[in-house]
């Protein structure tokens, strides 16, 4: 943390700074007394530097923390709180308009929160905390009074239920024994007065303590070491701790008594039955889906028979299907139509259900090899005449007439002399019947031809007097065809 400057225009050699940080660890440490400001206080060493340091403008001498507190206190702030019972200025005579009540002017005796009585008026603008002190103006003294009270409340009780106790006793109730508590008492064991934090401030309210005081607690039932081990941290005796006492007269046989009898034994069993069942979830699921698509099945017979199929049923007219509509037409009392009658657009703008040139379809009724014509004649021609059955028939005969022209053409045309394929040398001219290529001198010309290709692809490695050699070699030519890349070949990313 960074040193704290008290005096920011004061020299420090680096002797005193080093001594400075050293006592400041020490603070921190608790080795050294803190710090004292103008006012005698302890300054926290742990508090910051950006906190601690007051501000050049005012010129702090001494370490102080007074610049992080309030300096100028407000004269209108006050601690003080209401004097109860005190009286202020009062009006000597009623003033017309003012509450006859309160004699405030701001509403009448209808309008007034006040109970009917005189009383001072008086107003206090208190700081932050007497704002928010809500035992502010609270007198010690009230709840003395208060407990007086209470305590004669109870007195006044307790006296009352002990009088008609002794009126009401017979001679029956003097046998009992004198260890056991009064009946009155009894009921008001689980009763205990504390007092309660509320939000109001808080109250005197009534807790229940369900323990009764004189049950004998269960791990002094019985004192022997080697008896039922109590838990404490659970409270917890699950044997039994006098197991040779006459069960009649026992009130508590262990915790494990509880866990074999009543409800509990009735869940144990429940959860025995869940564990065995579990193997058998998967076969009554099975069963369940059957059950319910029969159930499914069955309810749908039966809505069926009774109000039919209507999918199964033949399907209406079409007359009847389209025979309503939903556009609305007026008529006047003569049946003449006012509104609702609109002109229907065209589906098409070419004339529909136009027959010419004597047909009895339209065109595009018929289609053939990837052409429209006429159905009724089946020609291909838009302005042809229709020549009927007839020109269908003529038609046909035409086409079986053109096909068997056409095989018999085939048949009769001799098939084309073979071409001998020419095979060409790899510089370009005809390959000759001897040639004849030497093993060795490939090899060399291959080897060439992979020195070129590294050249062209690497220049630094190319000389700088270039020579030329002019003649080619049958075996030059046959390497370079062979180290040839072909750009559609699939397999030229791996050849290199």
């Amino acid at each position: 943390m960074a040193r704290r400057h008290y005096y920011p225009l004061a020299f420090k050699s680096r002797e005193d700074h080093r001594k400075q940080l050293e006592l400041e660890e020490a603070r921190k440490a608790g080795l050294a007394p803190a710090e004292l400001d103008e006012d005698g206080k302890e300054i926290n060493p742990h508090i910051p530097q950006y906190m601690s340091s007051a501000p050049w403008y005012l010129n702090a001498e001494r370490p102080s923390l007074k610049h992080q507190r309030k300096w100028k206190s407000d004269p209108n702030y006050t601690k003080a709180w209401y004097d109860r019972g005190a009286k202020i200025f009062q009006a000597d005579k009623y003033r017309k308009g003012a509450c006859e009540n309160c004699g405030a002017m701001t509403h009448n005796a209808k309008t007034c929160m006040e109970r009917p009585r005189q009383k001072g008026i008086e107003t206090f603008e208190l700081d932050y905390d007497g704002k928010r002190d809500r035992w502010n103006g609270y007198d010690a003294a009230t709840y003395a009074r208060q407990l007086k009270k209470l305590e004669e409340k109870n007195n006044k009780q307790n006296g009352e239920e002990e009088v008609s106790d002794e009126e009401e006793d017979d001679e029956d109730d003097l046998k009992v024994d004198e260890a056991k508590v009064d009946e009155s008492k009894q009921m008001d064991f689980a009763k205990v007065e504390k007092r309660v934090r509320t939000t109001g401030g808080g109250s005197t309210g009534t807790v229940r303590n369900l323990r009764i005081r004189e049950d004998t607690a269960k791990y002094l039932l019985n004192l022997d070491v080697n008896s039922a081990h109590y838990d404490p941290k659970t409270r917890s005796m699950r044997e039994d701790p006098l197991p040779d006492a006459d069960p009649n007269e026992k009130f508590y046989g262990g915790d494990n008594q509880y866990r074999v009898s009543g409800q509990a034994l009735e869940f144990k069993q429940l959860n025995i039955h869940a564990w065995e069942a579990f193997d058998k979830a998967e076969l009554l699921f099975k069963n369940y889906k059957v059950i319910k698509e029969k159930l499914k099945s069955r309810m749908k017979d039966t809505i069926m028979d009774k109000y039919g199929n209507a999918a199964a049923e033949e399907e209406l007219p079409r007359e009847l299907l389209l025979g309503q509509s939903e556009r609305q037409v007026e008529y006047d009392r003569a049946g003449r139509i006012i509104k609702g009658q609109e002109t229907s657009l065209p589906k098409s703008k070419y004339e529909e259900d136009v027959y010419i040139n004597n047909h009895t379809c339209v065109w595009g009724s018929w289609w053939k090899d990837h052409q429209w014509g006429y159905k009724c004649c089946k020609q291909m021609i838009r302005n042809s005449y229709c020549t009927g059955a007839a020109g269908i028939e003529a038609a046909e005969a035409a086409t079986d007439l053109m096909k068997t022209n056409i095989a018999r053409k085939a048949a009769t045309e001799e098939a084309p002399a073979p071409v001998e394929e020419k095979k060409l040398a790899t510089w370009g001219t005809d390959v000759p019947d001897d040639l004849v290529l030497d093993q060795k001198l490939l090899v060399d010309a291959l080897k060439k031809e992979d020195e070129r290709k590294k050249e062209e692809r690497d220049e630094r490695k190319r000389k700088y007097n270039v020579k030329w050699d002019d003649e080619v070699t049958v075996e030059d030519m046959e390497a370079y065809r062979m180290k040839k890349i072909h750009h559609d070949d699939p397999m030229k990313d791996f050849l290199h």
